[in-house]
């Protein structure tokens, strides 16, 4: 046992890096050494899919790594491990970077009462995002509802500039020549994932920014709706584990002035816009923001869980469609734009529920992040805040044919389709041999469903007035 003088916790979780990370200054602040923790949470980590699952443990294995083998790894309820490994090394105080999703504020509440039961004390010091949700407000306090208006007071609030920090801002300690303390578990094995998974940790995070910013950041606002084209960051999932904090992404961002870099821009301002929108209403999660949605009649049954299935092995007969869901499955990422055009078909076109389908892409997508996934389906569903008007329904063909314009997308994930040259191959019941063979017909006819969709909408305006 050592003075509690000597030692600090710090507790990663969703920061699993060490470049541009204040906790590590604020435990340097309060002793000269400490000790690096993570907990494998069971509630975390059941839900999360063996996609999350095995890119964290990737993420763990290179935060070791950098931590000289020094990383304590156990399992068990945060309440419970946290306060005991903190008395064990004789910690006076445990480091975290604030945390505001629903149940990570509960579980933060959980150990900071378990720690000050025994003198010890919790230590937040900054939090996943630029800007802190709760932080940017309208002049009279209350939360924005409208992303627009909370950009400007977003942009204008402004955030710090990436902490300089890395390996030896703290002296690590090594959990091994400390006793009394639970027994470490091993990082677990990767798990079967059939799907191919980005390169984990902070390395591969500051890498692959870089070659963005580099390379191909100053085409973002053109190359982005192109499920065809590598246009897109493929920043999510970094941003999910912490691997890169957005300070780092942002102040990338400012060294460019093309109109391009502003549109990344936004698109990180949306990632806060939706965590902010979460911590104010945890509800959201599970349930429609717009509450009048509520009245929005939705299918069931035995037909309803055939479509269902239909469209998450990407069996639709609509060859987008088909193609982004098969995307989810090989990848475990889907392209944004093809994001929208596979909700919009679920919600309007099947009139299924969005939750089911939030469900079904938190399960697989190695970025899922409760704030940005929920509140992404609740803008095509209409029921979110800032929502696209819900009589603005996805046509797949022709949004295939606008953003696949010569199939490429289509041709890459659906093998029946191959064969089919150009832009044929969003309309592929227009062959003159007929769909080929392997590959179903459409499902429903389109046309018919907007139109069944605009008139269960009439429930929901009734339900307003």
């Amino acid at each position: 046992m050592v003075d509690s003088r000597d030692v600090s916790v710090v507790w990663f979780r969703r920061d699993l890096r060490l470049d541009d990370q204040p906790t590590l200054l604020a435990a340097a602040d309060a002793a000269p050494a400490a000790l690096a923790l993570f907990v494998l949470d069971p509630r975390l980590l059941e839900p999360s899919g063996p996609a999350r699952r095995t890119f964290l443990y990737g993420c763990l294995r290179e935060l070791d790594e950098a931590l000289g083998g020094k990383l304590l790894v156990v399992r068990g309820d945060p309440a419970e491990v946290v306060p005991r490994i903190a008395k064990a090394v004789g910690a006076a105080t445990v480091h975290i970077a604030a945390d505001f999703g629903p149940y990570g504020r509960e579980r933060d509440e959980a150990v900071e009462s378990a720690l000050a039961d025994d003198d010890r004390e919790l230590i937040r010091t900054g939090s996943p995002y630029a800007v802190a949700p709760g932080r940017v407000t309208k002049a009279d306090g209350d939360p924005f509802k409208v992303f627009t208006p909370f950009r400007r007071a977003w942009a204008d609030h402004g955030w710090r500039s990436p902490a300089d920090t890395g390996p030896g801002t703290v002296e690590w300690i090594d959990p091994a020549d400390r006793g009394g303390g639970p027994r470490a578990v091993r990082i677990p094995d990767d798990e079967r994932v059939d799907a191919e998974l980005p390169a984990p940790g902070e390395k591969a995070a500051l890498q692959r920014w870089k070659e963005f910013l580099d390379d191909a950041v100053d085409d973002y606002g053109d190359a982005r709706d192109r499920p065809d084209r590598p246009g897109t960051s493929r920043m999510s999932v970094y941003l999910k584990y912490g691997c890169i904090h957005p300070r780092t992404i942002l102040a990338g961002l400012a060294r460019k002035r093309s109109a391009s870099a502003e549109v990344y821009r936004t698109e990180i301002a949306w990632r806060e816009f939706y965590a902010d929108v979460l911590h104010q209403r945890p509800d959201s999660a599970r349930k429609n923001y717009d509450r009048s949605f509520d009245a929005l009649p939705v299918a069931s049954g035995k037909d309803a869980e055939e479509k269902f299935d239909a469209w998450r092995e990407g069996r639709t007969g609509f060859p987008i469609v088909d193609a982004g869901m098969r995307q989810l499955r090989t990848q475990a990422w889907v392209h944004n734009r093809v994001r929208m055009i596979v909700a919009s078909f679920l919600v309007k076109d099947l009139h299924l529920p969005w939750w089911w389908g939030a469900r079904h892409f938190m399960q697989l997508l190695v970025d899922g992040d409760l704030a940005s996934n929920q509140h992404g389906w609740q803008w095509t569903a209409g029921s979110g805040t800032d929502a696209s008007p819900y009589f603005r329904i996805f046509n797949p063909i022709t949004q295939g044919e606008r953003f696949d314009p010569d199939g490429d997308y289509v041709r890459r994930f659906v093998p029946e389709l191959a064969g089919i040259a150009g832009k044929q191959v969003h309309q592929p019941w227009k062959l003159e041999g007929g769909v080929p063979q392997g590959y179903p017909e459409p499902i429903v006819d389109h046309k018919e469903e907007r139109e069944e969709a605009l008139a269960r909408y009439e429930r929901v305006k009734a339900a307003r007035r």
